[in-house]
């Protein structure tokens, strides 16, 4: 379980620098601090932009059965920053198997909230490698 929470987190960073993203802290990072409370919910990446900001959230199965997790979402994604007062972007990284309920959550927020809320699919399957089958053995004896 905990390797599956790993890779999601990194497939979310993949998403923050596909987007020109620089992690600041993370969660179940090697080198980069673990990021602190954003109230009193647990964020799993906090990224900057030149001066923009955002805050990553990987959501489980589990976690969307949540009832308060429309009450998380909205306080996360509606956060500023403390001097420029500028909003703070909220990445929400979903399993594929729960994207639609997740899309369907999201919908039923606040239409100020869902600007700032940025939805991805996490894929967990991983394609096989076509390299193994391609290679030809070198055959030293006939």
């Amino acid at each position: 379980m905990n390797e599956n929470l790993r890779e999601n987190v990194d497939q979310l960073v993949e998403q923050f620098w596909k987007k020109g993203y620089l992690t600041v802290s993370r969660r179940f990072g090697t080198y980069l601090p673990e990021p602190s409370k954003v109230g009193s919910f647990d964020v799993d990446i906090i990224a900057r932009y030149k001066k923009d900001y955002a805050i990553g959230l990987t959501l489980t199965e589990q976690d969307l059965q949540n009832i308060n997790l429309s009450k998380k979402l909205t306080y996360l994604a509606t956060r500023h920053t403390k001097y420029t007062n500028k909003k703070v972007k909220l990445f929400v990284g979903v399993l594929s198997i729960c994207f639609k309920q997740a899309k369907i959550l999201i919908e039923r927020l606040d239409p100020d909230v869902q600007k700032n809320i940025k939805l991805f699919q996490i894929i967990n399957e991983r394609l096989p490698s076509v390299r193994k089958n391609k290679r030809v053995p070198n055959v030293l004896f006939s």
